[in-house]
């Protein structure tokens, strides 16, 4: 694919996050995404087949990218605690984009179970947050300031406090908490790390 081609799916793919985030997932038709990414409808049925397949490209897009954000973030500490530190501080980036985020992949979750793509897709966001933690833990482990006897589920227990946390901060709809929610998910985690911070 050209660069050119590569820019105008880009263009059409964040043109479908701000669509989404606005209106939601059943409201928006592939001419509001057109318009939003200020092209012609022919334009966006020429690089994806259909609404489902624009869907599928922008939940792999937006749940690859927050994989990469929060694996850069982590590889930049050298300890476990720095790490997992860093982990979180990205995963709570910010009131706006957590809002954003969480609107978006919410509505993505309720269609999950009627498309085998977005399931595979959501799957392999999990393995990759899964991964993360694990690479964590393992390290903490080594330097001896966790304590964990099964890795794996721990590993799934990190995603559960942070997608709970960050559910729980959306739901009660203030801005002024996620530093709060922050804070306990932290916390939470450490304990069932068993960890010396």
């Amino acid at each position: 694919m050209s660069q050119k081609s590569e820019q105008r799916r880009h263009q059409i793919l964040k043109a479908a996050f701000q669509v989404v985030a606005e209106k939601g997932y059943d409201s928006v038709t592939l001419q509001d995404i057109a318009d939003y990414a200020g092209v012609s409808k022919g334009v966006s049925n020429y690089y994806f087949k259909n609404k489902a397949d624009v869907f599928a490209h922008l939940f792999e897009w937006v749940t690859t990218r927050i994989f990469e954000k929060e694996t850069n973030s982590v590889n930049k500490k050298e300890t476990a605690l720095e790490k997992l530190e860093a982990y979180i501080n990205q995963v709570f980036t910010s009131p706006e984009e957590n809002k954003t985020f969480y609107r978006i992949y919410l509505d993505f979750l309720a269609q999950v179970p009627n498309n085998e793509q977005y399931k595979a897709i959501n799957q392999t966001f999990y393995e990759n947050c899964w991964s993360i933690s694990r690479s964590i833990i393992k390290q903490g482990i080594d330097e001896k300031v966790f304590k964990v006897d099964d890795i794996e589920q721990s590993s799934i227990s990190i995603r559960c406090i942070i997608d709970g946390s960050l559910i729980q901060w959306l739901m009660r709809d203030d801005n002024d908490l996620h530093t709060y929610y922050k804070d306990m998910c932290y916390h939470s985690i450490l304990q069932i790390l068993n960890a010396k911070a």
